[in-house]
């Protein structure tokens, strides 16, 4: 457990419906030598970082579940940090520097935080019996330990951390996000499967890795990932921050968040109201 949300001045009230902020940090606690070569991290690189960031708002009175990849080098103002990388705030202040930036950024209210390091990710993929995707082209990345052929097949664990982490594709860090949440949406339909839920021996395991992989908020609880994954059945709204483009800033090259679309879809979430079609972006 982890102090993440946590209040602040002008702090944002609550917001209608359920958001989640889900985290894919790039930890490597807990893991040995031999797991982290198996995974090929590449071993600890200093303070941890978030290689994901994912929104999740589930409707109040129903509907469709909307998935959110925010990237990671979105271009936003970080609480007494200046501008900077979004996911610099993880490494500046942990999860409750995080909160409060996305809510700062986007204007909706987080309700509950999951947050999973690269060997968590890992076990809960292998947990279920792997999880089945369909790749539109095939990825050779030495660096993340994965050389997939295109087409749909099962990847286990260590192939699926490979095939969420990898850059090595044509649009980089923008397939990264869409294949983010293609698996993502994948694992839970896995996870809430009749094949799953009524089988003891991949439900156990399932419940006890997740339980002891993820961090979650000081208030959050087990039969609350429950509600989430339940909520995710059936397919999300799956879908990428309206992005005006790139640009150098003095931490690097970012990316910068639609001036007048950006605003318009957080709006939609924070309202509890669909989001305009004009407005999606980034399939699956």
């Amino acid at each position: 457990r982890v102090d993440a949300l946590t209040s602040y001045p002008g702090r944002i009230g609550d917001t209608p419906g359920t958001n989640w902020l889900l985290v894919g940090s790039d930890s490597r606690a807990g893991l040995t030598p031999e797991q982290e070569a198996s995974l090929a991290t590449g071993g600890e690189v200093g303070p941890s970082r978030t290689d994901t960031i994912i929104m999740i708002h589930i409707p109040e009175g129903g509907g469709a579940t909307t998935m959110v990849s925010l990237p990671r080098d979105s271009y936003v103002p970080i609480p007494g940090n200046g501008e900077d990388k979004l996911n610099a705030a993880f490494a500046f202040g942990g999860p409750s520097l995080l909160v409060q930036t996305v809510e700062g950024a986007t204007g909706v209210h987080i309700d509950h935080y999951a947050e999973i390091g690269f060997g968590g990710f890992a076990g809960i993929v292998d947990a279920v019996g792997g999880v089945n995707v369909c790749v539109q082209n095939a990825i050779d990345d030495p660096l993340a330990g994965i050389n997939i052929p295109a087409g749909c097949q099962d990847l286990d664990g260590s192939e699926a951390l490979g095939f969420v982490r990898s850059r090595a594709t044509a649009l980089a860090d923008l397939d990264r996000m869409n294949n983010q949440r293609a698996f993502m949406s994948a694992l839970l339909d896995k996870a809430t499967s009749a094949s799953t839920f009524l089988n003891p021996l991949k439900l156990w395991p399932l419940v006890s890795d997740t339980a002891s992989s993820l961090s979650v908020d000081d208030g959050d609880h087990i039969w609350n990932l429950a509600g989430l994954a339940w909520a995710m059945r059936g397919g999300p709204v799956t879908t990428t921050v309206p992005v005006g483009g790139f640009q150098d800033s003095d931490v690097g090259n970012v990316l910068v968040w639609d001036d007048t679309r950006a605003p318009a879809f957080f709006e939609a979430i924070a309202q509890d109201r669909e989001i305009p079609a004009d407005l999606l972006t980034g399939g699956p």
